[in-house]
């Protein structure tokens, strides 16, 4: 496995609205381990592929919970509302509160193709919907409650 260069808020790929996988194969799911890696090594609950500059619509989140990957993951619903503070693996030493559903049903595929359907709630809802405002080149900090 590899471990990626987290890029941070002032390149662009960040801001990059990610395309579909259309192909899942041994090279997604080598991504999915590799970004999985590049999450723990970093200490942080979450990942997306662009944060490792690869504009496809990937994530990965792990709030302590065991890991979920999710490929082409779209928000289904969003019920209730939290405010709670975040941080990013790709804005260093900048936390601020952000509003987000309280809870939240995601569908996606998993690493094989099958189809998924999460519900979440707290902080696994709060990592999920952040992990995919990346794929639409949204940080946190365009978000932060004044």
């Amino acid at each position: 496995m590899a471990i990626y260069e987290i890029l941070q808020v002032g390149d662009e790929v960040l801001r990059q609205k990610c395309l579909p996988v259309k192909e899942i194969n041994d090279t997604v799911r080598e991504l999915l381990d590799d970004m999985a890696e590049t999450m723990y090594r970093a200490d942080g609950v979450g990942l997306a592929a662009p944060q490792i500059g690869i504009t496809k619509r990937m994530i990965v989140v792990d709030v302590g919970e065991g890991l979920v990957e999710l490929i082409n993951p779209e928000l289904v619903n969003g019920r209730g509302r939290q405010i709670d503070d975040e941080g990013c693996l790709s804005v260093v030493g900048v936390t601020g509160p952000v509003e987000r559903y309280k809870t939240v049903m995601v569908k996606g595929l998993d690493r094989n193709g099958k189809g998924i359907l999460i519900k979440a709630h707290g902080l696994f809802a709060r990592a999920l919907q952040h992990e995919m405002d990346h794929l639409d080149g949204i940080l946190f900090i365009d978000k932060v409650k004044k």
